[in-house]
């Protein structure tokens, strides 16, 4: 701590002598179908004088140096492609600024094209998506308030997006579970990358993606393009930046969250490879450790993440890349006055995943991208109780989840002509799978009884092929079907795809996506087995199968002007083939499951709808500003095996945000930035089953009114997130303050209901307190 706090002073007063501020702006520029690079393609700096360019060389690089700091304008045109405009590329002087583009090829001949074209921010990175679907930058990632820089917390702001209100960043789409999130790191299936994730859950209260390493992200909610299969609410598409091949830089943050550093830079000179690694670090277990802090329930977490850039002059281009973290807290349950400890609980959860990535461009129309990954995932607890005559603790329970997964993949893209562009791809799945749970609550003699011990292995095979057939540049079609075969029980789904988005006019287009989507629950749920009287363990759901749901939805957009546009999408979902309990008198659906692995057996005879309507207003960041005015109206329900439709879990009925954010620019260079941001969020309860108080007093336990399953409903949830942030630049040097603070006005809206022993009456959970964060972070 004493070298970084030298290091940090050392560079605020070396930077304070100089005033030249500039940087340098470069990047690469490829074919969006083929990936090869555009030679030639002309990238300008708008606004300068005298006007400032560069030209891409063979391999699709570009450079613009000595580019003042700031927020800068570029335009990139090339023969035979649709220009690309990008109106507020932020440079500072800590960092160069890289950007890796992707160009549409233009339809027109060539002396039609027009240069009044641009990137249309509302669209998706995989233009294999017509419909529900939207990008998002780092930047945006870092600015928009109460995302703590964590991509799953900032797209709760997206129309139909709703989180978790008591605090972890669960990702509810359409009324869907977040079970049904797939989340992808570089075109690479992922197990939840979230620290103390529940079994089967994809959330949790902090993410072990660090925003200072990913790229350009797609975030998916619905008619998922051909490509994406084992999904059913959403896909969360997050791409790791590359690292500077030219220049080493590093960074810094301190903040309440954590303390993390990141370092990239070439691997030799000359060469373009490169490389990027970032570490943190919990900033509240490190104040624990040097002792200023003493208090139970301290979260200890760390996590990693690197990324390697191997490009070959004949062999294509390998990546390496890696992300992990682990996580710990100990609980202790004491009475404040006595000192009396009831009980004990200790939790630990871990993740990581590494793949090597290999790209190849077979000629200027065929090129194949593969990888091979391997991941795992898991928690373990250990709990411990008062004994019943108060003599001391025993250990109570224990259990240990364990999850890993060997991956392949191979897809190739062949651009038949300038109109038809053909992919397809194979991905193999093993999968490998250990549980148990025991405990000794009964004798209280340290003799555990192993309730539960499952342990296996099976394999998943996924393939698709889609076709994109451009008819014009304002009509495009995109057809195709996934198949997915769970070889456990040799379960199977094709599902066929479709897509339309027709530009009607400069201002007007229309789109439509339809398709069949499945999904394997969690291997947990197949492998599951129970202690029977005999001493063996019996399977309860092997034969269960892919849960399945059919999309469609339609939107229609509109430009205001060219930084404001509205967007409203009508979607329907029908769930069919669902996991329920196998009771006529049940109401249990995994459609209202988070996290966790069913106990009981279950059967595929359930069924749900979700259906509503969506509307967006944003104004991208220009001329200092933002805002993002988000709305949806919508309905989920579902069906067991005792026949009645009710409201699920998560039918809260509508949800709105509005998010505005504001920066000035002030200071002798104009190196200086003051930026306010906010967020207010309204969002209808979720639905919870009753407390049977009568029956819980006899009991002991809390007993639920099983005749009236998500009748109830919680208080509508309110909160308003702010931020400040401040950046100043020196030469070479960024510096940035951020203060974000979620739930500022600390409503505490009630959840749900659970029954206290102690007190022998109902309590309630509440929504999330205020939660402030103080960012620093340094650039150099």
């Amino acid at each position: 701590m004493k070298h970084i706090l030298t290091l940090t002073l050392f560079l605020l007063t070396a930077s304070a002598f100089s005033q030249e501020l500039h940087q340098t702006v470069r990047g690469t520029i490829i074919d969006f179908d083929t990936k090869v690079p555009i030679y030639g393609a002309k990238v300008v700096l708008l606004n300068s004088s005298p006007v400032k360019g560069a030209i891409a060389d063979a391999n699709g690089d570009f450079k613009l140096e000595n580019v003042g700091i700031g927020r800068v304008q570029l335009q990139i045109t090339a023969i035979g492609y649709q220009d690309i405009y990008l109106p507020n590329i932020l440079v500072e002087s800590g960092k160069e600024t890289v950007l890796n583009l992707e160009m549409t090829s233009d339809l027109q001949k060539v002396e039609e094209v027009k240069v009044s074209a641009r990137k249309d921010k509302s669209e998706a990175l995989n233009k294999m998506a017509s419909v529900s679907a939207k990008t998002f930058s780092v930047e945006e990632t870092n600015r928009y308030a109460g995302s703590l820089n964590d991509p799953a917390r900032m797209v709760s702001g997206f129309a139909g997006v709703t989180g978790n209100p008591e605090g972890d960043n669960d990702i509810v789409v359409r009324g869907n579970s977040p079970r049904g999130i797939l989340w992808r790191l570089d075109g690479i299936d992922i197990p939840n990358p979230n620290h103390f994730a529940s079994t089967g859950a994809t959330g949790g209260p902090i993410s072990a993606l660090n925003g200072s390493m990913l790229a350009n992200s797609d975030f998916f909610s619905g008619a998922f393009a051909p490509e994406y299969g084992n999904a059913l609410s959403g896909v969360f598409d997050v791409n790791l930046r590359k690292g500077n091949n030219e220049k080493r830089e590093y960074s810094f943050s301190a903040g309440i969250i954590g303390i993390d550093g990141t370092m990239e830079g070439p691997l030799k000179e000359g060469y373009r490879g490169s490389y990027i690694a970032n570490y943190r670090y919990s900033s509240i277990a490190l104040l624990d450790r040097l002792g200023v802090l003493d208090f139970d329930g301290i979260p200890i977490y760390q996590d990693g993440s690197f990324k390697l850039y191997l490009p070959t002059k004949k062999a294509g281009t390998f990546q390496l890349l890696g992300m992990g973290g682990m996580s710990r807290i100990d609980q202790t349950d004491q009475d404040d006055e006595t000192g009396h400890v009831h009980s004990k609980y200790a939790f630990g959860a871990s993740m990581g995943m590494v793949g090597l990535k290999h790209s190849y461009i077979v000629s200027p129309k065929l090129y194949v991208k593969s990888y091979i990954s391997a991941s795992s995932a898991g928690n373990s607890g250990e709990g411990q109780w008062q004994k019943s005559d108060s003599t001391g603790l025993f250990t109570s329970e224990r259990d240990n989840y364990r999850d890993h997964q060997w991956k392949a993949q191979s897809i190739a893209n062949y651009k038949i002509n300038q109109r038809n562009l053909i992919q397809g791809g194979v991905t193999y799945t093993r999968m490998l799978y250990n549980y148990f749970y025991e405990d000794d609550y009964d004798d209280e003699d340290g003799v555990m009884t192993r309730w539960e011990d499952s342990k296996g292995a099976t394999d998943m095979i996924q393939s698709f092929v889609s076709w994109k057939n451009r008819l014009s540049n304002d009509l495009t079609i995109i057809s195709g079907v996934h198949y997915t075969h769970f070889l456990l029980n040799n379960s199977t789904a094709v599902e066929p795809r479709l897509g339309i988005k027709w530009a009607a006019n400069k201002r007007s287009t229309f789109s439509m996506g339809a398709g069949m989507h499945s999904r394997i629950e969690s291997v947990s749920t197949y492998l599951y087995t129970e202690l029977q009287p005999d001493g063996s363990y019996q399977y309860l759901n092997r034969d269960l199968d892919l849960s399945k749901s059919i999309h469609g939805v339609l939107g229609y957009s509109f430009n205001i002007n060219e930084n404001v546009y509205l967007k409203t999408e009508l979607y329907y979902q029908h769930l069919y083939n669902m996991p329920v309990h196998n009771d006529s008198n049940s109401y249990l659906s995994l459609v209202n499951s988070s996290y966790g692995i069913p106990s009981f057996e279950l059967v595929n005879e359930g069924t749900g709808r979700n259906y509503g309507v969506e509307l967006t207003v944003e104004r991208f960041f220009n001329k200092g500003y933002y805002f993002l005015l988000t709305g949806s109206l919508y309905k989920s329900e579902f069906k067991a095996l005792d026949g009645i439709m009710r409201s699920t879990r998560f039918d809260a009925g509508y949800a709105s945000n509005f998010l505005f954010g504001k920066e000035w620019t002030f200071g002798s260079e104009k190196n200086k930035s003051f930026g306010v941001n906010t967020k207010v969020t309204v969002i209808g309860g979720n639905r919870y089953t009753p407390v049977d108080l009568e029956a819980s007093i006899a009991s002991g336990n809390t007993v639920y009114h099983t005749d009236q399953g998500f009748t109830a409903k919680g208080d509508p949830i309110f909160f308003t997130n702010i931020g400040l942030t401040y950046r100043v630049d020196k030469k070479r040097v960024t510096h940035a303050f951020k203060i974000d603070v979620r739930n500022v006005t600390n409503n505490k809206a009630r959840i749900r209901e659970w029954y206290s022993d102690r007190t022998q009456s109902i309590e309630y959970d509440t929504q999330l307190s205020m939660i402030p964060n103080l960012i620093y972070t340094l650039k150099f």
